[in-house]
Parts: structure tokens; sequence; C-alpha cells
């Protein structure tokens, strides 16, 4: 059964177009309007063997928040329709990513519950054309759909050293996560359900 899923979101500030294959090989057309972020986002589909297509245009003559932050739930989203009721996924994925001097740990729970640990020393200001301050609201948005997740900086000073090691940390615990293992029969809870 193939794990895709296709979503779209039209608001008065934002139409995202987005497509992904959670069972791909990295392949990825990113399109945000936002260069430093489209970087980011195409380092977490390569490292996570998710195919990702994003088109996205936002109201970014006033500021890419909207922009970011609704591509983070239309992720989120397209996220939890592909992996359907998660029956045979490992559910978590843990990765520690250096990038010279910066390191990032991230780990990643499909509970089905929505939790955000961020601590990633990024600072303010901006790399590139990418409001450092939003790449919390990209991961929160993210995380509505059920998604636990983890991010931590551990060493680094570099603002953009970090944030791509904690992209590339999220698609290596993604890629954890979302792999089918040949072992687990139904769903990875004793519960039965991972809502």
């Amino acid at each position: 059964m193939a794990r895709t899923a296709t979503l779209s979101r039209e608001t008065r500030e934002t139409k995202i177009n987005l497509t992904l294959n959670l069972d791909g090989t990295g392949k990825h057309q990113i399109s945000t309007g936002i260069g430093f972020f489209d970087h980011m986002l195409s380092h977490l589909a390569y490292q996570s063997l998710i195919d990702l297509t994003v088109t996205a245009q936002g109201d970014l003559e006033v500021d890419g928040h909207h922009t970011v932050e609704d591509i983070g739930i239309v992720l989120g989203e397209a996220l939890r329709e592909a992996l359907g009721n998660k029956q045979g996924i490992h559910r978590y994925g843990t990765a520690l990513v250096p990038m010279d001097e910066a390191l990032v740990l991230a780990a990643v729970d499909f509970s089905g519950r929505s939790f955000l640990h961020y601590d990633l020393a990024l600072g303010e200001g901006k790399v590139g054309n990418f409001d450092l301050e939003l790449a919390e609201e990209f991961f929160a948005a993210l995380c509505r759909s059920g998604i636990t997740l983890h991010l931590r900086s551990l060493a680094g000073k570099n603002r953009h050293h970090l944030m791509e090691a904690a992209f590339k940390a999220l698609g290596q615990a993604f890629r954890q996560a979302i792999a089918l293992d040949p072992r687990r029969e139904g769903v990875p809870s004793t519960k039965g359900v991972l809502l």
C-alpha cells in the first residue's frame, strides 16, 4: 500500500501545495519564496528519504511567518495521512548530527500526541532571508498533527550550521521512525492504537 499524501491549504495569507512519498529516495522540489528555508527543507527530504514537493505563495511582503508556519501545518498533516494507522512502523527515531562546530540532537515519536521541546541556541536575526525566530514556529506547526519532537543544540555558534544540523537530524530521525519494521505486527503501542 502506497504511503503517500497530497495536500493543499489556501488562506488569505498563503497558498501551499505539498506532495510526499514516505518510501521515496529523498527527491525534492521546493519553492517557498524563502531561499534559506528551501535549503533546509531539501535537507529534511534528502536525509529522511521522503520524496517531497512543496510550492508556496505567501504574503512575504509582510514577512515569512505565515508561509513558514503554514508549510509546517501542511507537512505535519501530510505525514499523518501518509502514515495511516501507523501499523508496522518503528515509531521512534533519534539522531545526533554534527555540522562543523555545531551538534544537534533530534528525537521524534509519532505518538499521536503533539509536543515540542525546542532548545536551539540560534539567537536573533536572520540567515539569508530567513528570520531565525521562525524556526520554532515551523517545528511547532509540524508537531500539531500528533508528533512529539525534542530538538536541542549541544554545541555550536554558527547559526547556519545549527539550523542545517537541526533539519538534517530531524530528517534522520524521521527516516528511522517511519521505516517499516519487518518484525512488527500491528501498531507499535501496547494500547493497540496511536491517535
